[in-house]
């Protein structure tokens, strides 16, 4: 059995040479994906989504449509990248200049949800189980567990790896209402304790 044959790309996809793609993951119309990436297992990469050479993709990578993940960017395991949202990778681009010296590296890490039409400014990693709301404008790095909305994105409160909002009592515990799962929150830091 060769490789491609382990994972489905539909007619219209393009794949460029050098890439490395997990078993069971999908790739749909009009998608891009370009040399010298690494797509985990299980991912599913939607319509007219652009991957362009070196990204890293871990397993289980959910990719909406019209999204492009630019050069520098690393998505960890379990992430979700919402339909049309951006990811940067110059501060300063200019089209005259070429700045390809200066791509910035952008992790998501492992089970990450950024929403709709949201915009990652390069540099700014994204924590562990953080949820980025539609539409927000993300200019700093995401602390693990944290609720990000608005332009430029503010946090305004927690979440659990089920992504409900928590809601911590006043010695700094809060249950997840579908997981059961306790997170204690601790110099403004939270960390799931069972």
């Amino acid at each position: 059995m060769d490789s491609e044959s382990l994972f489905f790309s539909h007619e219209t996809a393009v794949i460029d040479d050098n890439c490395v793609i997990g078993k069971g993951t999908k790739i749909w119309h009009f998608s891009h994906i370009m040399s010298n990436c690494q797509i985990g297992e299980s991912c599913n990469i939607g319509q007219n989504v652009v991957v362009s050479p070196e990204v890293v993709l871990g397993n289980n990578v959910k990719v909406q449509n019209n999204v492009s993940i630019y050069t520098g960017v690393i998505c960890e395991d379990d992430v979700f990248l919402g339909p049309s949202m951006v990811f940067t990778n110059v501060i300063n681009p200019r089209s005259a200049i070429n700045r390809r010296d200066e791509y910035m590296k952008t992790i998501v890490r492992k089970g990450a949800t950024i929403g709709a039409n949201a915009t990652v400014v390069c540099g700014n990693d994204i924590g562990e189980y953080a949820l980025i709301g539609a539409g927000a404008v993300v200019t700093k790095a995401v602390p693990p567990y944290a609720l990000l909305v608005g332009n430029p994105a503010k946090q305004i409160g927690w979440v659990s790896e089920y992504g409900h909002r928590l809601d911590f009592d006043n010695s700094g515990m809060a249950t997840c209402p579908e997981s059961n799962q306790k997170y204690l929150l601790e110099n403004n830091k939270v960390n799931k304790t069972t």
